[in-house]
This record gives C-alpha cells, structure tokens and sequence, in this order.
C-alpha cells in the first residue's frame, strides 16, 4: 500500500508560488491583437531591423502601443476602404498617437494591396518618403494588417519614439 502525505499548508502556497513565478517567466511575447486586424510586427521586425542595421542604425524593438495603434488604422482603411493616414472631418495623426499611448516622436506608413507583411515591408523600403520613416531616429515598430470587405488588405506600420 502505498501512502499519500497532504502537504502542509505553508509548503502548498510555496509550491503554488514558484509555479506561478515559473509560468510568468515565458520568453515568448504574447499579444492580443486588435480585433479585426493581423498583428504582423513579429514578421516585419527582422526585415525592418536588417534594413537598418545596412544602415548602422539601431534596432527597433516591438511596442505593444504602436502595434496597437498600427491594428485601430489598419481597421480605419480597411472599413474606409481607403489607403489614407486621415479618414473623415477631424482626424488628428498626434491624437490619435496619444490615444494609443505612442511614444513620440511618431511616424506612419500605410499600404494597400499587397498580399503578404514582406511585400507591404519592401513597398515601404521602395518608397523613398516611407524608407525614410523606417530609418528614422525610432525605437518601437508595429504592424498590422485589416482587410476589407472586397478582401482588399491595408497595412499600416508605426513607428514610436
């Protein structure tokens, strides 16, 4: 026969202790996206950070506020149908930073069209007012694509200070 022991009660809190330390300490970064949108920073990141380090520039890192903020304008365009950095009376690029919690300075490049992250990445790289951005004194990056009612994707990176 064999015998159980009932742990005391100090020695359960200690283990489920450790436990949930254990399970906080995940390397893997996890995201919610905006819902209606596709998170694509985690692909984009490494093109964008290849590009600038041909540079000498510094890496970005993934911002969760401009991942965001990239996530609520891919939505506009896609339900607007409409590649725009302002959609309707009123639209303010700062407010609508400081809404999403964006480290300024800040930066937007937007797509239409492009059936994947990379081909979005390398329109931006092939224009030269979007490559600027990308190479720009920024520390955050977020990507995000919506698509349209038609299918029709629209992206949108944000760069943040």
């Amino acid at each position: 026969m064999t015998e159980f022991s009932i742990p005391s009660r100090r020695g359960f809190l200690v283990l489920s202790g450790v436990s949930l330390f254990l399970a906080g300490c995940s390397t893997t970064a996890v995201m919610t996206p905006t819902p209606g949108s596709e998170d694509d920073t985690v692909a984009a990141l490494p093109m964008v950070n290849t590009l600038r380090a041909s540079k000498g520039l510094s890496a970005l890192t993934l911002d969760t506020s401009a991942r965001k903020a990239a996530g609520i304008q891919a939505i506009r365009m896609a339900k607007a149908q409409e590649m725009k950095h302002l959609i309707g009376f009123g639209d303010d690029f700062g407010a609508r930073m400081k809404k999403s919690d964006v480290a300024l300075p800040a930066a937007e490049n937007i797509a239409a069209g492009q059936k994947s992250v990379e081909a979005a990445v390398q329109a931006w790289i092939d224009s030269p007012r979007h490559l600027e951005n990308m190479l720009g004194n920024y520390r955050g990056l977020g990507v995000a694509m919506a698509p349209a009612k038609d299918g029709r994707p629209y992206w949108a990176m944000v760069l943040s200070g």
